[in-house]
């Protein structure tokens, strides 16, 4: 797509089936549910572990996140942090360049179980200071938030924000430098001390990897948040049921979430979800672009929402670690020039009408649209143009033979594999595509689907891959989220992990431009440092983002206070049963 084919694109007219569909989208007000009602709806794989230290697949996720609860909120309709469960106050130390965010804990916060739900545990400082020096502190557990602890300072060198115990509620980080938004860097869940800490002292960083298989009891499990785990039967599913010791309130006062529980059937294949939800035996489907013009047919029971684009792509990666520098595709992959024809080769529209039906837009930005620092100006330029990437292949040495298939300079033929998530057939369709427009110009691309724990070992453990489609989770409002993919040091800068010291020049200037718009508090200025951030991604590549999908979610009529968008909604404390 040229940039007047992708202007033309996002300013078509929406096709006649978008009319048959809501757009309803979240941030309330709400208004009054009751309590009660089991919401059904489904999991594609069994979770892999029931510890928040696993929490790398969705589906881990699901289980997971509902026993625990963050300090704060980020209201995205409003743009603000507000208290979650605690209260905060950031103080800044013009003379000594120095910030403190203190904390203060709700006291109305507990460790329960369903195993002994009359025993409570009060949860304190001591947890929250315990998690971030212990757990997410322990670089042999390589958590994601580890890399996040550390800034850089004015002089090049890293140090440690450090968390104080004030008392059994109150607890300070202390900020080496001022940053420009310390409720996200601050921000963390927790897990119970009184669980983890005895198996760290014990067994150490193994013992603790290993706490909470998916073989444990359930009902065994600590939660501070909504929900308790009640049940899982491996390959059929998961049971969440309320926690009556849960805080959160609505405006008039009453509990929430309003839901009783949450069943997640264990569904792996797609087409038996929508035939499932289609049967009533669950709340809400997903759908993809080949069952828009079935779901809206009437009559039927339920809404189609317009969610809108995704705010995330998935997106293509190239290892350029060097533990493979002895195989061709290692001198390849680290050209910007062979990274920028692969951006050449890949054809969007293709994408969009073949693999979508017309049902995405061109994924050419690098921040989303709710980030703050968002520049529609600031786009990929290296659109789809096969003879633009044959002229920058030609620049490093590689021409087609005799045959029609591309060389190096020392003969070898460019040929090498991309490994996709097996748990959908729309990155399978994605891959066939782009490997199709790779072959009419001389480049063998073998797809390689793969399951997605396999595909989590081979990025953080083996390094054993060559080309990469997958998609990160988590919403990018902030240009700071992520420091574990865009720092050189992080655990998932998927291209080369973990550097010690930036391999190239242009990382070394991510590096630099991310720490000084972390600690930049203006926000014009910090609007110039994240404008050359995203320039240098985009001019790189090292990522290749694909299409934001259009999202549209049907939902079961007999629910109520629903609301469905891409950047929250709907909110399921405030879905109820109706009467």
């Amino acid at each position: 797509m040229t940039k007047g084919q992708v202007q033309a694109y996002l300013a078509r007219p929406h096709n006649s089936l978008w009319k048959k569909t809501v757009n309803r989208p979240g941030g309330g007000p709400y208004q009054k549910g009751v309590h009660g009602g089991t919401w059904r709806t489904f999991l594609t794989q069994d979770p892999k572990s029931f510890s928040p230290l696993h929490e790398q697949d969705s589906e881990t996720a699901a289980v997971v996140g509902p026993l625990s609860d963050s300090l704060l909120e980020y209201d995205v309709y409003r743009r603000a942090w507000r208290p979650n469960i605690a209260s905060y106050q950031v103080r800044v130390n013009q003379a000594t360049q120095t910030l403190d965010i203190t904390f203060t804990l709700r006291p109305d916060l507990w460790w329960t179980s369903l195993a002994d739900p009359q025993k409570k545990v009060r949860v304190t400082s001591d947890d929250v200071v315990f998690w971030y020096n212990q757990i997410e502190g322990n670089p042999e557990l390589q958590q994601s938030g580890y890399a996040g602890q550390f800034v850089q300072m004015p002089d090049g060198t890293q140090k440690r924000i450090t968390i104080q115990k004030i008392d059994d509620r109150t607890f300070v980080f202390h900020y080496p430098r001022i940053v420009a938004m310390p409720e996200l860097s601050s921000n963390m869940d927790f897990g119970p001390r009184y669980v983890f800490e005895p198996v760290l002292k014990k067994q150490g960083a193994a013992g603790v990897l290993k706490l909470w298989t998916i073989d444990t009891d359930p009902r065994t499990l600590p939660s501070m948040g909504p929900y308790y785990l009640a049940s899982y039967h491996p390959g059929l599913g998961v049971t969440l049921v309320r926690n009556p010791w849960y805080w959160k309130r609505d405006r008039f006062g009453q509990s929430i979430p309003y839901l009783h529980a949450i069943e997640d059937k264990i569904l792996p294949n797609i087409e038996t979800v929508k035939l499932k939800f289609l049967a009533g035996d669950l709340d809400s489907y997903t759908l993809r672009p080949q069952d828009l013009s079935d779901l809206v047919k009437e009559p039927r029971d339920y809404t189609v929402y317009s969610a809108g684009p995704s705010l995330g792509a998935q997106f293509f990666s190239w290892n350029q670690n060097p533990r493979n520098k002895d195989k061709p595709f290692y001198s390849w992959f680290t050209q910007a020039k062979f990274r920028q024809a692969m951006s050449c080769f890949f054809n969007r529209q293709r994408v969009i009408d073949q693999v979508y039906r017309g049902l995405a837009e061109p994924a050419l930005w690098f921040f989303a649209k709710p980030n703050p620092f968002f520049d529609p100006a600031i786009q990929q330029t290296y659109l789809y143009d096969p003879a633009r990437g044959l002229r920058l292949l030609a620049d490093l040495g590689i021409h087609p033979g005799p045959d029609g298939r591309l060389r190096d300079a020392q003969g070898h033929l460019i040929a090498f594999t991309l490994t996709v998530n097996n748990d959908s057939n729309l990155p399978i369709d994605i891959a066939n595509v782009y490997a199709d427009e790779l072959k009419k110009v001389g480049i063998t691309l073998t797809v390689r689907p793969l399951d997605f724990q396999k595909i989590v070992d081979s990025l953080l453990k083996t390094y054993d891959w060559q080309m990469i489609l997958i998609g990160l989770s988590g919403a990018n409002y902030f240009p700071t989220q992520g420091d574990n993919v865009w720092l050189s040091q992080g655990n998932l800068h998927l291209w080369n992990p973990l550097q010690t010291i930036p391999a190239t020049p242009w990382e070394a200037q991510l590096d630099r431009l991310y720490w000084q718009g972390y600690a930049t508090r203006d926000h014009a200025k910090a609007a110039q440092i994240w404008d050359q951030f995203q320039h240098i991604i985009l001019n790189e590549v090292p990522i290749l983002y694909t299409v934001y999908p259009e999202v549209f979610r049907a939902v079961r009529n007999r629910w109520g206070n629903v609301a469905v968008d891409n950047v929250g909604a709907p909110d399921m404390n405030y879905v109820y049963l109706t009467p």
